[in-house]
């Protein structure tokens, strides 16, 4: 998977997986194969959506000063 793929195409092939898997067409190596991508999307989506929180509170606490700080994401 890429590591630079973003938040709203991870969620886009997500939704496309999920879909997919809804219908049931797939063999069960295919539905496998499916799910093990969409739990690493899944992933993906859950590790952007903490690192903005943390960005946000970054920004938050610091007020009327407001400056974006890095940080690293424990894992």
């Amino acid at each position: 998977m890429e590591e630079d793929l973003n938040f709203e195409i991870a969620i886009k092939n997500l939704e496309q997986i999920v879909q997919e898997l809804e219908k049931g067409d797939l063999n069960l190596d295919e539905s496998v194969k499916k799910f093990e991508v969409g739990m690493a999307l899944s992933k993906k989506c859950t590790k952007i959506l903490e690192e903005a929180e943390k960005k946000i509170t970054i920004l938050i606490k610091d007020g009327e000063n407001a400056k974006e700080e890095s940080f690293v994401a424990t894992e």
